[in-house]
Formats: C-alpha cells, sequence, structure tokens
C-alpha cells in the first residue's frame, strides 16, 4: 500500500497535466485520472523498475483518453429499417424538384460568399469542380494535409451559417461562432 501511495504522489500532476491537455475540460481530466489510477491498482506491478512503471501509467492515460473520445464522438447510427419501424415514411417532396435544387444553388451561393476566399476556394474546388485532394493542393499550393484541415473548417463554418444564411443576407464571420459538434 505504501509503493502505490507513493507511486500515486509521484506521478498524479504530471498524468493529470498530460490528461489534461488532452481534453482541456478539468473535470474530464480529473475523472479520467481517477480511472487511470484505479486500474493502475487493478494491474500494478509493484516490482517493476519505477521508470518502467511510470511509463507504463501513461500508456494505461494513453489508452484511457482513448476510450474516452471513442465513447464521446460514437453517434448513434441508425439503418434504413430501424427508421421504417419506427414509422418513417421517407422523405417529403413538398416543392417540385427544379424549384429545391434553385433554392439549394442559391443557398451554396450565398454560403460561399459569406465564407473567407480561402474557405471559398477550397470548397469550390472540392465540390463544384469536383477535384481530388491532390489536385486540389496542387492548384492551391498547398499541401494535401492542409487541404483536408481546411476543407474540414470550412465545412464546420458552412454548417454553422447554413441556418442564418437562408434569406440569401451576407452574415459576418465575426458573428458566427464556430464550435464542433459533439454527440454524447
Amino acid at each position: 500500500m505504501q509503493e502505490f501511495q507513493s507511486l500515486y504522489q509521484e506521478n498524479l500532476g504530471p498524468l493529470y497535466r498530460y490528461i489534461y491537455s488532452k481534453v482541456k475540460n478539468r473535470e474530464e481530466a480529473e475523472d479520467l485520472t481517477a480511472q487511470v489510477f484505479l486500474k493502475a491498482v487493478r494491474s500494478l506491478d509493484l516490482m517493476r523498475d519505477p521508470l518502467s512503471t511510470r511509463a507504463w501509467l501513461f500508456h494505461v492515460a494513453r489508452t484511457t483518453i482513448v476510450d474516452y473520445w471513442r465513447i464521446r464522438y460514437r453517434g448513434a447510427a441508425s439503418s434504413l429499417e430501424d427508421l421504417l419501424e419506427t414509422g418513417w415514411e421517407g422523405p417529403i417532396d413538398e416543392e417540385p424538384p427544379l424549384a429545391n435544387s434553385s433554392r439549394a444553388a442559391e443557398r451554396v451561393q450565398d454560403i460561399l460568399q459569406v465564407l473567407p476566399k480561402r474557405d471559398r476556394e477550397v470548397l469550390t474546388c472540392r465540390f463544384l469542380l469536383n477535384l481530388s485532394i491532390r489536385e486540389t493542393a496542387d492548384r492551391m499550393g498547398l499541401t494535401e494535409t492542409n487541404i483536408k484541415v481546411m476543407q474540414f473548417r470550412a465545412l464546420r463554418r458552412a454548417a454553422n451559417l447554413t441556418p442564418m444564411a437562408t434569406d440569401s443576407t451576407v452574415i459576418s464571420m465575426s458573428s458566427v461562432r464556430i464550435s464542433p459538434v459533439i454527440q454524447t
């Protein structure tokens, strides 16, 4: 028991800081740190070298953080059969297809006009010109990784603008708060 108490006191601070740096939430970091030490109590080998034990604790922390994010971002997947069983009758067309497509095209143009130039350019290349990641990167003079990140961020900004841009009004980007969507 004395050995575990010593291990706990020596590693609590560094382990908590590491976990906090990954989750950016004090309460979650505290809970995850507690989970790591609970896992450690169950399978701790006190005969290990202290450095080896510390490395093992950080490995346990990494896997605990991965599990945390996996659970946090796992979305509820519904199959078509499940939806039909609950009474869903499929999409309902309220307007003729041409009216929908012209309205959608107008919305896309409105949203693109509000986005910053680089976001507009990456989305246009990828979705309107149907260029690949590599072709878009070559065209814009950036790396493929950069294009992937820019596309993700541009889509996120566009998604946040969508409800507000339906009236063809121009919205300043300073009035839009961008935050990731978290499903619990």
